[in-house]
């Protein structure tokens, strides 16, 4: 079934637009590293720093001054480290900016010409005192709300572009390695519909990181999949975007095929389901797309957030995330990442991902397993893609699924 999908997309590569000659092509294995989980569990000794080229220290923060990154709430302090440690290994050692609680101030600081052109000094001189190797740009979203309190313009995407332009001029700037993550559709145009035309950013970005997690949650009508890799299988009220749908988005709109790394998850969402919604009808077979109920959301794993006040000063009960490690510990899965004992299984052929659930609790889980991983491998390698970054390096249990993938690849 891949190796179809990786035809079509690989003729879509052919319209790319052409790309810059003297940036380096070499392919991402990549992983975002969140400071925050440092002294939770995750110090900078336990990443596999053998097995990547590039990990992208997590988060810098836009502030209300052009002038300014901050580091607050992310661990800072070790952020000289993460870059000394990167460096022993060969790794490149990238800052993602941005983040969903630290893009408020993004629209604001690309908004004019003074502001973009001191935005791109500023980014530059955070590169060169930190002696990192790439910024990684995680907007979200150009052109539309994010957190909820973020500044926004209809212009931001058109914005976002000509700062770029300008960061690329910046003698330090020239030689960063930029990325973006993005989302399923291209960044959206004055109109607030998907741009047709990307092909500005291939020209300034060495490669986009294709956000193909989250699709489905708890904003969502019904049980689906965190991560899918395909959804053209499913029917149309359940096509919400996959890696194959966005690449066929993103290629068309300008951005070549091995312009574009995927972002993988080890973390799945859970859901409240009864077990008549659970079951197909006189079964004990999971049910697919089953529906939930949304105020009764399932507390995730030991890092889960439990509840708090966001940026936007707006409350937020449990989050409902479960990492790879946070399955195991929490009795769904085998330490062999296999289904425990009376947790009930499915997995999907069209989004090549797993469910779990258990009856008495009435937690069902959508996540990634090593099948999932090594078809998303499979997938990358067929399709051209630049790579993978998996959110995050502390989610995975003995490297599982970065093995798996890896190997697939």
């Amino acid at each position: 079934m891949l190796s179809i999908f990786a035809i079509s997309l690989l003729a879509l590569s052919a319209v790319g637009v052409s790309t810059r000659t003297a940036r380096p092509t070499s392919p991402v294995v990549g992983a975002w590293y969140a400071g925050w989980h440092a002294t939770e569990g995750f110090p900078l000794s336990s990443v596999s720093w053998k097995k990547y080229n590039t990990l992208y220290y997590s988060f810098a923060i836009t502030t209300s001054s052009v002038d300014r990154l901050s580091l607050a709430g992310n661990n800072g302090d070790l952020l000289p480290r993460f870059v000394s440690d990167a460096h022993s290994y060969g790794v490149a050692a990238h800052v993602a900016v941005g983040g969903w609680l630290g893009s408020v101030w993004f629209s604001s600081s690309v908004a004019t010409s003074e502001n973009r052109t001191a935005f791109a000094n500023t980014v530059a001189k955070f590169a060169h005192n930190y002696n990192i190797d790439g910024i990684h740009f995680d907007w979200e979203y150009p052109g539309r709300q994010g957190v909820g309190c973020n500044t926004i313009s209809v212009d931001d995407t058109t914005n976002f572009l000509k700062f770029l332009q300008e960061l690329r001029q910046n003698p330090i700037g020239a030689n960063l390695t930029l990325s973006a993550a993005v989302s399923l559709a291209p960044f959206t145009d004055a109109s607030g519909s998907p741009s047709t035309d990307v092909s500005g950013f291939a020209h300034v970005l060495d490669y986009i990181i294709l956000r193909n997690f989250d699709v489905w949650g708890s904003l969502s009508e019904h049980v689906g999949p965190n991560a899918p890799l395909n959804d053209t299988c499913a029917s149309s009220a359940n096509q919400q975007g996959s890696a194959v749908s966005a690449i066929k988005a993103w290629t068309a709109a300008g951005m070549p095929v091995n312009q574009i790394v995927l972002g993988v998850d080890n973390s799945g969402h859970s859901y409240s389901v009864s077990p008549s919604a659970a079951f197909e009808s006189g079964t004990k077979t999971l049910a697919s797309y089953p529906a939930f109920d949304a105020s009764k959301q399932p507390l995730g794993d030991a890092w889960d957030d439990t509840g708090s006040v966001d940026v936007c000063g707006v409350s937020h009960g449990p989050g409902g995330t479960f990492r790879f490690w946070g399955l195991i510990d929490g009795g769904f899965l085998t330490g062999e990442g296999t289904p425990a004992d009376g947790i009930y299984y499915r997995y999907d052929e069209c989004s090549q991902t797993p469910y779990v659930y258990n009856e008495t609790s009435q937690v069902m889980i959508s996540y990634d397993n090593l099948q999932s991983f090594a078809a998303k491998g499979k997938f990358i390698k067929e399709t051209g893609l630049r790579g993978f970054t998996m959110r995050e390096a502390a989610g995975d249990h003995l490297d599982m699924l970065l093995d798996s993938i890896s190997s697939a690849i």
